[in-house]
């Protein structure tokens, strides 16, 4: 898992919750793995599926609130049942059950004004599940989909502010990914393949703020002083030395460069000329 579980969900489900007045307790008897049906009152229902999430026994809970949908399909109670069952399914790490009830309310109540909790909890299903560099990056794929949804849907919204803080570590990740592969490249001899990818990093708008842009740049230098193309190396060197001066990657690639007779500062991007200095050169 990408990073364990913010405090942000149990926030969002109080807010939800407000605006419902507590119901009284209930002793309709949980049963497993499927509630037998029978017919009964869906405050009793609801509440006892309450009762079972506030004991976090989020499978039982999601028996009762599926139930609440089963047996009243039409209520007010069924729209909020629908919201617990993606709560409690996100909880108990169910993440595609969690993502097929954000789904059905999107689809049974696109207007309704919880449909934002539930876009940006089919977004944080997929954050969730995101792997380590060395695995496929599907589901940070969709989880930067799913959170750029989030954000142009519904700004100024916390669920837009988070989404933007989660855009830029799911950006953070997909970076490292194409660093990971390129580096295998590089290590495999196929300079030409490993070049494509510390490009993708150095000049993909979305990349271009990550952790991984100082390494990506040296990474060019270190390839091109391989290969001869000293100008290469000395123009990304320049870059590396205009954007991060302190940065340990621009020490590397100083030394590498100084190393080889090559000029370690090169010619950094031009300034942009003020007034004065375009009516007085100089």
């Amino acid at each position: 898992m990408f990073v364990s579980k913010s405090r942000s969900g149990l926030i969002l489900l109080i807010a939800l919750m407000a605006g419902s007045a507590a119901l009284a307790g209930c002793t309709t008897r949980a049963a497993r793995p499927r509630l037998a049906y029978e017919e009964r009152p869906v405050e009793a229902l609801y509440n006892a599926g309450h009762n079972r999430l506030s004991r976090e026994r989020w499978s039982d809970a999601v028996d009762y609130f599926q139930e609440v949908e089963r047996q009243h399909p039409y209520s007010e109670w069924s729209r909020r049942a629908i919201l617990m069952q993606i709560y409690a399914n996100y909880q108990n790490n169910r993440f595609e059950e969690a993502i097929a009830a954000a789904d059905r309310f999107i689809q049974l109540f696109p207007g309704n004004p919880s449909a934002a909790y539930a876009f940006y909890m089919r977004a944080l299903c997929n954050f969730e599940r995101i792997v380590d560099v060395g695995r496929d990056q599907a589901y940070a794929e969709q989880a930067l989909q799913g959170l750029r949804d989030v954000a142009r849907r519904y700004p100024g919204t916390p669920y837009a502010s988070d989404a933007l803080v989660k855009i830029d570590m799911v950006n953070d990740q997909l970076a490292g990914k194409e660093m990971a592969i390129g580096r295998y490249y590089q290590s495999k001899n196929q300079p030409l393949a490993a070049i494509n990818r510390y490009k993708t990093v150095v000049e993909n708008d979305d990349f271009q703020r990550t952790s991984h842009t100082p390494e990506a740049l040296y990474r060019l230098v270190e390839i091109y002083v391989g290969l001869g193309l000293t100008e290469e190396a000395t123009r990304n060197g320049a870059v590396l030395g205009h954007n991060y001066p302190g940065n340990v990657w621009y020490s590397r690639a100083y030394a590498l460069l100084t190393s080889k007779g090559l000029s370690a500062e090169g010619e950094a991007p031009p300034r942009r000329e003020g007034w004065l200095s375009r009516l007085i050169p100089g």
